[in-house]
């Protein structure tokens, strides 16, 4: 599902009725817990938290133009998607990720290569968003994204 947009209070505005207010929600969450340093951007045409260039003037390996992506926030065709780069990075948060999911949830999470898949939005774990949010800093991502991504 494709979104133009400019922004990312035009992308919500613009996705379908039935999720807007889940995806109002998932925004605020992300933003009241995202550490600072991190900038909400439009990326790839989704709403996105990155690593500004003036932060890290390297910028992102694949674009050098871009800024270092770090979590996204998205509308799918079948479902809301979170990209949360730090839980496929770093194995203990995964398995942190995982437990928690399931605890609150009652179910592992409905997870791709690269997105937690938000299929029931009266399920949406809101506040584990939140927390998943705030457990990286521009600097830990730096570091980790330095070791572990940008030479593979």
């Amino acid at each position: 599902m494709k979104i133009e947009a400019n922004s990312p209070e035009e992308y919500i505005e613009k996705v379908p009725q039935e999720r807007k207010e889940a995806m109002q929600k998932l925004r605020s969450v992300i933003l009241q817990n995202i550490p600072a340093g991190f900038e909400e951007t439009m990326s790839y045409g989704i709403i996105g938290y990155v690593v500004p260039h003036s932060k890290y003037p390297d910028g992102y390996h694949c674009d050098p133009s871009l800024p270092l992506p770090f979590m996204n926030l998205a509308s799918q065709k079948n479902y809301i998607a979170v990209y949360h780069s730090g839980v496929y990075t770093n194995k203990k948060m995964h398995e942190w990720f995982m437990d928690e999911y399931k605890n609150q949830v009652g179910k592992k999470p409905d997870m791709g290569k690269s997105c937690i898949r938000l299929k029931n939005l009266d399920k949406i774990p809101y506040e584990l968003i939140g927390e998943l949010s705030s457990k990286i800093t521009p600097d830990e991502w730096i570091a980790t994204y330095e070791n572990n991504v940008k030479n593979r």
